[in-house]
C-alpha cells in the first residue's frame, strides 16, 4: 500500500448492464502477501481541461506515462529489442503479446484512434521484439521477431504520433507497401505484406524494436509540431484514390 502507484499489467475490465456499471479485474500471477488498491480518476466536465494536482493542464504524455507508457529519453527506447527463440520462449511471447494487449486497451479507453494503434514492447519497459497493431477496422495483428525485407518504391507522407512523446506530430515519409517477415508462438516464419496505414503503423512499431523513435525518420530539417496544431485528429489517413484509403 506505500509503494508508488503504478497502472496494472492488465485492464480494469467494464461491463454496462442498465443503469449500472460493474468494473472487475484480476491477474493469474499476484505476488506473495500482495494488496492492491484502486484510485478513482473522475473525468472533468466537457467543457473543462484535466489537471494535476497543481492545477496545471495535463499533457497528453503525460496521460500516456500514467497508463504505463515510457517517454522518450528512458534508454530502452533507443536500443534493439531481444529476439524470442520459439518455440522455446513461446509462452514468454504470450504473456508480453497479453501486457501489450491490455496496454492497448488503456490507451484506447484515454484517447481516440481514428486511424488505428500499435504498441511495442520497449514502450512498456519489455526488452522483447514484440508488438500489436490494431487497424481502424478491428483487426489486430501480433508481431515477433518482425522484420522488413521489402519495401515499396512509392512513398508517402502523412503525421504521425508516437504514444512516447505524444504532445506533437510529425510528418513521416514511409513506403506505401511494406513485406515483414515475422513468426508466430510456435516458431513459423510468415510473410505478410502490409498496404498503406497498415503498413504506416506497422513500421512504426518495428521502428521502435529497432530502437527507432519516428524523429530521425524525418526528413532532414523537419520538426514535430504541436498536437494543438495538427488538424488530422479523429480522421483516417487520406490516400488519392478513396477506395485505397477505407478509413486507413
Amino acid at each position: 500500500m506505500t509503494a508508488e502507484a503504478f497502472p496494472f499489467r492488465t485492464a480494469i475490465q467494464r461491463d454496462d448492464s442498465g443503469d449500472r456499471r460493474i468494473f472487475s479485474w484480476s491477474t493469474e500471477e499476484p505476488p506473495l502477501h500482495a494488496r492492491f488498491r484502486l484510485e478513482w480518476k473522475f473525468r472533468a466536465h466537457p467543457n473543462t481541461e484535466e489537471s494535476g494536482p497543481d492545477m496545471s493542464p495535463v499533457s497528453a504524455s503525460q496521460k500516456m506515462q500514467s497508463i504505463g507508457i515510457l517517454q522518450e529519453g528512458d534508454p530502452i527506447l533507443s536500443r534493439t529489442a531481444r529476439p524470442f527463440t520459439l518455440p522455446e520462449e513461446a509462452e514468454d511471447a504470450r504473456r508480453v503479446v497479453a501486457e501489450l494487449a491490455s496496454a492497448a486497451d488503456r490507451a484506447d479507453s484515454i484517447h481516440v484512434f481514428s486511424k488505428g494503434l500499435g504498441v511495442a514492447a520497449p514502450q512498456i519497459g519489455i526488452d522483447r521484439a514484440a508488438a500489436i497493431v490494431r487497424t481502424p477496422d478491428g483487426e489486430s495483428i501480433t508481431l515477433l521477431n518482425p522484420r522488413i525485407i521489402e519495401e515499396s518504391a512509392q512513398v508517402d507522407e502523412q503525421y504521425e504520433g508516437c504514444w512516447s512523446f505524444f504532445d506533437v506530430r510529425g510528418m513521416v515519409p514511409r513506403p506505401l507497401s511494406i513485406t515483414v517477415e515475422h513468426q508466430d508462438v510456435n516458431g513459423e516464419r510468415r510473410i505478410t505484406i502490409f498496404e498503406r496505414g497498415v503498413a504506416r503503423l506497422v513500421a512504426h512499431e518495428i521502428d521502435h524494436l529497432d530502437g527507432v523513435l519516428y524523429r530521425k525518420k524525418m526528413r532532414p530539417g523537419a520538426e514535430p509540431i504541436p498536437v494543438a496544431e495538427y488538424r488530422g485528429t479523429g480522421r483516417g489517413w487520406q490516400y488519392r484514390h478513396e477506395d485505397d484509403s477505407k478509413a486507413q
